[in-house]
C-alpha cells in the first residue's frame, strides 16, 4: 500500500461569521491510498483555531502517516489518536480503498438515492439584516429546523431574530436551535438562557467555553433549554476521559464532529457513552469539502438517528469538489454517484 497527500484551500462564497471570528478560506488535506489498481481517498479536515491538532507538525504527521502506511491499522490508529482530523482522514481513505466504489463507503438507501437525511438550516453570524436574509432563504428552502449562530452581535438583536421566527411559526412548525460557541460567561449564561427560552428554543450548543465542567454541569441542571456539548468533546481521546466528562456534566445532548473527535470509531464510542448517560446526540460537519461531507453523511445515515443533523455545509464554497449531494426541502440527498468531479481531486 502507498499513500500521498495534498493540501486544498476552500474559498467561501461570502465571509462566514462565528463568535471566534470571520472565515474567508478553509484549508483541508486530501489523503490518497493506493494498492495495485485500487485507490481510496479521505479528507483530513484541519479546522484552524478549533481542531486540537491545529499545532506545529501537522504536515509532518501527515508525511509520517504516508511513510508508515504499511503498519498495522490498529497501530496507526493508536499513533494518530491525538491528531483526530488526520485519524479521520485515514479511516475514511481506508474505508474508501476497501469499498467497491471510491465514494460509496457505507452502501445504503441513502447512497442509492432512495432516502434522505433530515438536516438543519444554518444561519451564520453577521449583522441583523444579513442574518434575516439567510433566515428567509432557509425558510423558503423548506427547512423546518433552523440553527442560529449567536454571540457575535448584540444579544437583543439576536432575540429579535428569534422573535421574528416565532411570530410566524409555532414550535411544532419550526424547531429553533442556537449555537453560542462558548460566547457566554458562567456569570451571564443563566440570564441569557432564560431569555432564549421565551422563544421555545430546542437546544443550545456550548453556551460557555469548554473546560469548565462544574459550571457547565450547573447550567445543564438548571437551564430551561436543553444543552448540547460541542467543543467540550474536543481533545478527549480515551474512554475514561469521555465517560468522566459526560458523567460530570450530564448534558442533554452531545454534538459529534468526526474530524474534531477522531472519526468513525470515536463517534461510535461517544454515542455509546452518551446512551449510558441518558444523553441524545446528532452529527455535524465541520466545514469539510464534499469529500468529507459525503463520508459523514453516509456514516450518519447508517446510525438511524432521525433528528435533523448538521450536514448542510457543501454549498458554502466557490471551489468545492462537485459531488452528487444536494439539499432539497430541508434534507440532504444523494444523486447519481457518477457526477463526482475527480479532476479536482487528482494529485
Amino acid at each position: 500500500m502507498q499513500a500521498q497527500f495534498k493540501k486544498y484551500t476552500l474559498e467561501f462564497k461570502r465571509p462566514a461569521g462565528t463568535s471566534r471570528g470571520v472565515l474567508r478560506i478553509k484549508e483541508t488535506y486530501f489523503l490518497y491510498l493506493s494498492n495495485g489498481d485500487k485507490y481510496g481517498i479521505g479528507e483530513c479536515n484541519l479546522f484552524k483555531g478549533l481542531s486540537i491538532d491545529d499545532r506545529p507538525g501537522y504536515e509532518g504527521k501527515l508525511q509520517w502517516l504516508c511513510d508508515n502506511i504499511h503498519l498495522n491499522p490498529a497501530d496507526l490508529y493508536h499513533s494518530l489518536m491525538e491528531w483526530p482530523s488526520i485519524l479521520f482522514g485515514y479511516e475514511m481513505a481506508l474505508k474508501s480503498l476497501q469499498s467497491s466504489d471510491v465514494f460509496t463507503l457505507f452502501p445504503s438507501l441513502f447512497t442509492e438515492g432512495m432516502d434522505t437525511i433530515n438536516i438543519n438550516g444554518l444561519v451564520w453570524m453577521g449583522d441583523q439584516d444579513f442574518m434575516m436574509r439567510q433566515l428567509e432563504e432557509k425558510l423558503a428552502s423548506g427547512f423546518n429546523c433552523i440553527k442560529f449562530k449567536i454571540g457575535a452581535i448584540d444579544f437583543n438583536k439576536e432575540l429579535e431574530l428569534l422573535d421574528a421566527v416565532r411570530s410566524r411559526f409555532r414550535e411544532s412548525e419550526i424547531t429553533i436551535r442556537v449555537d453560542a460557541n462558548g460566547a457566554f460567561t458562567p456569570e451571564n449564561a443563566m440570564g441569557k438562557l432564560d431569555a432564549l427560552a421565551k422563544y421555545q428554543v430546542h437546544s443550545i450548543e456550548q453556551p460557555i467555553k469548554q473546560g469548565q465542567w462544574q459550571e457547565m454541569a450547573s447550567l445543564c441542571q438548571q437551564s430551561p433549554i436543553d444543552i448540547a456539548l460541542d467543543e467540550e468533546l474536543i481533545g478527549l481521546y480515551h474512554t475514561e476521559e469521555k465517560q468522566r466528562c459526560l458523567e460530570t456534566i450530564k448534558p442533554q445532548y452531545i454534538i459529534l464532529k468526526p474530524a474534531l473527535v477522531g472519526g468513525f470509531q470515536s463517534c461510535r464510542e461517544w454515542i455509546n457513552i452518551a446512551g449510558n448517560n441518558n444523553a441524545g446526540w446528532w452529527m455535524t460537519s465541520a466545514l469539510e469539502s464534499n469529500v468529507g461531507l459525503n463520508a459523514i453523511a453516509q456514516f450518519t445515515y447508517t446510525l438511524g438517528n432521525l433528528m435533523p443533523q448538521g450536514l448542510g455545509t457543501g454549498g458554502l464554497f466557490t471551489n468545492n469538489i462537485e459531488a452528487p449531494l444536494e439539499i432539497k426541502n430541508g434534507t440532504l440527498k444523494c444523486n447519481d454517484i457518477s457526477i463526482w468531479d475527480t479532476k479536482s481531486l487528482k494529485l
